[in-house]
């Protein structure tokens, strides 16, 4: 815990005064909330990509690609896999399980992640825009095959399609890609029917779709938190900035509402 105890506390309470009063709750998610279910966030310290290039010598957005998955989906896929490994046996932390157990709490709980680690979904979360897609997830880019893996070990890479031996690819957004349209669809809609508290969860906060639902909310007087151990440039604008770990975080959260009991 951070040597400014006293605030953390008091910032813990006041969001849990709001959370107390809100039917409905938005968090938006990124890397950093299964940093506690063992996985790398991708950039930062500890992070996956730390380096400016990858051993192929291209930046990691370029090897995780569109355009070079067209021509090199080897390259890729080598990255992809490296992706998997560290999510690879990774069980859902008391964050993602904290806002499972809202659900049980509140009238609408959404969650909208950049996270492709499935843990939201094994964490039991019912109403979830992966908005970039799923690794456990592989669609064939030749013909309509589509299949569910709980991992890839043992599997040839790239992965090839059983029915016509085309390249398989994961149901995932690469980078230069276009969101998609269904899932950012159903956000949006969400959106606009209302938020009572939105958080911002372990997410760099780098992509306009992002940061704009955190600073529409704070702009309409909705509560709103981030939690992030570092700053980013959400942390001058939300309510409330919490310098923790999001399973220290939410746990302290939830246990401070008096709805029910919560088991880390």
């Amino acid at each position: 815990m951070p040597a400014d105890l006293p605030s953390i506390e008091a910032t813990l309470d006041a969001v849990a005064g709001h959370l107390g009063q809100a039917r409905r709750a938005l968090f938006i998610t990124g890397a950093g909330i299964s940093a506690d279910s063992g996985l790398p966030t991708y950039r930062g310290v500890g992070g996956l990509y730390a380096s400016e290039t990858t051993a192929d010598g291209l930046r990691i957005e370029e090897a995780l690609s569109g355009e070079v998955f067209a021509l090199r989906p080897d390259i890729t896929w080598k990255y992809l896999i490296q992706i998997e490994e560290s999510c690879r046996g990774a069980q859902p932390n008391a964050a993602h399980r904290a806002i499972a157990w809202l659900e049980r709490h509140l009238d609408r709980v959404m969650v909208f992640t950049q996270n492709v680690d499935g843990l939201h979904r094994a964490a039991g979360s019912g109403e979830i825009v992966e908005i970039h897609g799923n690794l456990q997830e592989l669609a064939c880019t030749a013909c309509s095959h589509q299949e569910a893996v709980a991992d890839m070990s043992g599997r040839e890479i790239p992965p090839r399609c059983p029915v016509c031996g085309a390249v398989l690819r994961p149901k995932v957004v690469l980078f230069g890609e276009a969101l998609p349209e269904d899932q950012l669809d159903r956000f949006i809609d969400a959106f606009q029917e209302g938020f009572d508290i939105v958080f911002s969860i372990g997410t760099s906060s780098v992509f306009p779709y992002i940061v704009q639902p955190v600073v529409l909310a704070a702009a309409s007087g909705i509560p709103t938190v981030e939690i992030n151990p570092l700053r980013t440039q959400l942390s001058d604008i939300v309510d409330f900035h919490i310098p923790l770990g999001a399973a220290e975080a939410m746990t302290g959260i939830v246990h401070r509402l008096g709805i029910g009991e919560f088991s880390c």
